[in-house]
């Protein structure tokens, strides 16, 4: 972002009068504000105070966006046109350290129609966003509306309210270097609420494994990306990065912003938090569509909706309603959300001159079950190239689920020959991944390593797709992708006894959990 912006600075604010920021200054601002927010009776935790911090600093943000912008205008002689009228921007309400407070803030926030900070009567705040429509679509007017649709405050004392705001106020959006801090610090609280949320919460997909994925895939300027279930934004964000270290034109850095980066999220609050992510680490106008990738039938997707790049880690058995399902082919409909997705992806893949390319994270459920999952992965192999599946080790998704994982990798230009295999070895000495001790990036570079240059060892192996296919009369029956790895070297155990005893304890702790998700999968599957 801060290339792309003549006025934004490397500590300054664009009016230059803001002194430069340190990461330490942010952070206490950072903390002050959940410090305040503890206070308050209408959130519970870091589930409650994250998303209500994100939406403060959302507006806080559009309107340093705006100034800025506004700015650029009259130096350019152009007509500028703001997103907000009037008394609802931030610094009209706002901006004043002494500005309106308690019931009074609150009333002007959360009612529909209020006493406004200029004294007069309208809209109230969110009111007033929810109802932004653009002129042609599309543009921020339409994107603000959408996030403030499922976006409710929570925070019932407008003292309190008030003085989280004047802390806010003291980030300078306009200042590069913040920015990017911003984003570091906005990434470790995204973890930290996923955490609070624990088996509740979505799946966290480890940094690790995000930065990975998106290495191999390589994404090229000029290329489409497509999250379908992109969650708090993990993978654009990364996408987006790795994109913009190739731009050397303002032209490519224009084409980056606009045509490069895409998602959809279902669930209001991760789409809050997804566009106030790619927003802080640069993307000025996220294109998050609101709303569950799977409400189109597959058969209206046409060569405009496909893009050349998918990077997704699906639901793990969500249970969609029939209304859904009846927008895949009666033969593939399934209450398994992995295996609706997988469809999809499939389907929104470029096809032609340019071969869409994807790498998609998956339960081992997917690699080994009949049925449904047998005809997608059937598809799958006769009209893509399906030629690499890395197994992942235990543990990467604790403790949101103890189910072992792999990812996919597959292009267009079927059918598949052969399919490499590639098994992540734990590091020596640990027997799982845990919240505390996650897998990291450096443990991928010997796989980096082999991804050029192939060869069967201990960790990899090959195996023709012909002799993973059953058939029966024509039709796919059977297709077992959750295959041994045939080289593993016995290791010999050497743990002491208290060691084995508390890893029997872990894993009979995995194998209840384990259990109630196949509960809940079957349940949703003949409910």
């Amino acid at each position: 972002m801060a290339k792309s912006k003549t006025k934004m600075t490397n500590g300054n604010s664009a009016n230059g009068s803001a002194p430069a920021t340190t990461a330490q200054r942010l952070g206490t601002i950072l903390k002050s504000s959940r410090d305040i927010m503890r206070k308050d009776k209408g959130l519970n935790g870091d589930l409650d105070r994250i998303p209500m911090l994100t939406w403060v600093m959302f507006l806080k943000f559009l309107d340093d966006m705006e100034s800025m912008r506004e700015e650029e205008a009259k130096l350019s002689g152009k007509k500028f046109k703001p997103a907000l009228e009037s008394p609802y921007r931030w610094r009209d309400w706002a901006a004043k350290e002494d500005g309106i407070t308690g019931d009074e803030l609150i009333a002007f926030i959360n009612q529909e129609e209020c006493r406004r900070p200029d004294g007069s009567k309208g809209a109230g705040l969110f009111a007033y966003l929810r109802a932004l429509r653009g002129a042609e679509g599309g543009d921020r007017r339409d994107v603000i509306a959408a996030v403030f649709k499922g976006t409710i405050n929570r925070m019932i004392n407008g003292y309190l309210l008030r003085d989280v705001i004047n802390k806010v106020n003291g980030i300078h959006f306009t200042s590069s270097d913040e920015i990017h801090t911003l984003g570091n610090f906005y990434e470790s609280m995204l973890k930290e609420m996923r955490d609070a949320a624990g088996d509740s919460g979505e799946f966290y997909t480890p940094r690790s494994v995000v930065r990975f994925m998106v290495s191999v895939i390589d994404p090229k300027l000029g290329e489409t990306v497509l999250d379908p279930a992109c969650g708090t934004g993990g993978f654009l964000v990364e996408a987006y990065a790795h994109m913009e270290k190739q731009c050397q034109t303002v032209q490519q850095r224009k084409q980056l912003q606009q045509k490069s980066i895409w998602g959809n999220e279902a669930k209001p609050l991760p789409y809050l938090l997804a566009q106030m992510n790619l927003l802080l680490h640069g993307l000025e106008t996220p294109r998050i569509e609101p709303g569950n990738s799977l409400a189109v039938p597959l058969r209206e997707i046409g060569d405009s909706d496909r893009v050349d790049i998918i990077l997704t880690n699906p639901p793990f058995g969500g249970e969609e309603e029939r209304g859904i399902l009846a927008n895949f082919p009666e033969d593939k409909q399934t209450a398994e959300t992995t295996l609706l997705f997988l469809q999809l992806i499939m389907r929104k893949l470029r096809r032609g001159k340019t071969q869409g390319r994807a790498a998609v994270v998956v339960p081992n459920g997917t690699l080994f079950d009949d049925g449904v999952s047998a005809r997608v992965k059937g598809e799958l192999l006769q009209d893509f190239n399906l030629h690499t599946i890395v197994r992942l080790p235990q543990g990467v998704f604790a403790p949101y689920t103890p189910i072992n994982t792999n990812i996919l990798f597959f292009e267009r230009g079927g059918p598949t020959e052969e399919i490499w295999f590639y098994e992540m070895p734990l590091p020596e000495g640990r027997q799982k991944y845990s919240k505390t001790k996650p897998i990291l990036f450096e443990e991928f570079r010997p796989c980096l390593e082999w991804w050029t240059d192939r060869k069967e060892s201990d960790r990899s192996w090959v195996v023709l797709a012909s002799d993973v296919i059953k058939k029966v009369d024509g039709v796919v029956v059977a297709v077992d992708l959750d295959l041994k790895n045939p080289n593993t070297v016995t290791r010999k155990d050497d743990r002491s006894f208290a060691e084995l005893v508390s890893g029997i304890r872990q894993d009979q702790k995995s194998m209840v959990m384990l259990l109630d998700e196949v509960e809940r999968l079957v349940q949703g599957t003949f409910s």
